[in-house]
């Protein structure tokens, strides 16, 4: 087998290119240099603080966030992503890397990933990112829509007294002594019930703008919480529209009353209840409806099916919401590149 060259590696991009690589488009409309300082002060230890400047350097900082990014775009495990870096020339092209480059491990991605995860940088970063789409002229406009969708997690085979005593805030008898079985145990998760289906793991309660369609605000919880508890979390005055949207699991008097508090208008679906149906005015009311809430539809079923699905392979929620937080901050680089699609010069 011939060694490749220069010129065959630089063909092999151009193929690349004429298959329109979707990380080109992504490296080229994000500010990756703006999150530097960010990263920096999770990852850098002051020069007081290090024992020693021998050992191998530590990975560039805006490399090992990339990292993160295709592993969110992706769905990808720690291993997984070491793998498809080598492995891919389009994902070496978007971390910036040459053939003769030092790859990312699964160990250093994790390492770096738990250092924003405990630091709860994740959401600065978010943030952040939110703050530079508003001064590109994608602000939050045409009104709010809230939802929420079940993130899974693997399943802890627990027994009925080992779940009861997590329940109850405590550590089930026998974990304490066997600290690789506690490990391994995700106690924060919670069992919900969805259309008659159990399901395990935590909930994505989203903030998303009418007309963008980007994730404005976001709260990770387990799967037990009601879609409503996460509401002050996630409702924001700085969107252009005053409308908000959400299904009939937000509705009720105490969510009406805050939202004229706060000078919202509610387009919240109306339920019937027992011995009182909908009426036909009401059902055609919650059609109109749904016609925009169906937009934050789109986001959960491009994370699903687009961005490799929503399987969340870490314990705790920490790592959770760190996890789901790159996934919506993924979700919405990805977005960007579309929006500048269909409008190159956003007003």
């Amino acid at each position: 087998m011939a060694q490749m060259g220069f010129f065959d590696l630089s063909d092999r991009y151009a193929s690349l290119d004429a298959k329109k690589d979707p990380l080109v488009e992504i490296d080229a409309i994000v500010p990756w240099e703006e999150f530097l300082p960010t990263l920096e002060r999770v990852w850098r230890r002051p020069g007081g603080e290090r024992k020693s400047r021998a050992g191998r350097k530590p990975m560039d900082a805006v490399v090992m966030f990339k990292a993160l990014v295709l592993g969110a775009l992706y769905n990808l495990s720690d291993d997984q992503i070491e793998y498809q870096v080598r492995d891919r020339l389009s994902f070496m092209r978007f971390l910036g890397l040459g053939l003769a480059d030092r790859v990312p491990d699964a160990k250093t991605v994790w390492l770096y990933r738990e250092a924003l995860a405990r630091a709860g940088m994740v959401e600065v970063l978010f943030t952040q990112f939110d703050g530079y789409l508003a001064r590109q002229g994608y602000i939050a406009r045409g009104g709010q829509i809230l939802d929420a969708s079940i993130v899974p997690v693997p399943r802890n085979h627990n027994t009925r007294d080992e779940n009861k005593a997590i329940k109850n805030g405590d550590v089930p008898e026998g974990w304490a002594d066997k600290p690789a079985k506690r490990s391994q145990k995700d106690i924060d998760a919670r069992w919900t019930k969805k259309h008659g289906k159990s399901h395990y793991g935590y909930k994505n309660h989203v903030n998303v703008d009418r007309q963008h369609k980007l994730i404005r605000r976001f709260h990770v919880s387990d799967a037990a919480l009601h879609d409503s508890q996460a509401v002050d979390h996630l409702l924001m005055r700085g969107n252009t529209g005053a409308g908000v949207w959400a299904d009939p699991a937000y509705r009720s008097e105490e969510m009406e009353a805050r939202l004229r508090d706060l000078n919202l208008k509610s387009h919240i679906h109306r339920k019937g209840k027992r011995g009182k149906p909908l009426t036909e005015q009401g059902k055609g009311s919650n059609r109109t409806k749904s016609a925009v809430r169906a937009r934050v539809e789109h986001i959960f079923g491009a994370q699903a099916n687009d961005m490799g699905g929503t399987l969340v392979r870490t314990i705790g929620m920490v790592r959770a919401k760190a996890k789901i937080g790159m996934k919506n901050l993924a979700y919405n680089m990805r977005r960007l590149v579309q929006l500048r699609r269909l409008n190159p010069c956003p007003a």
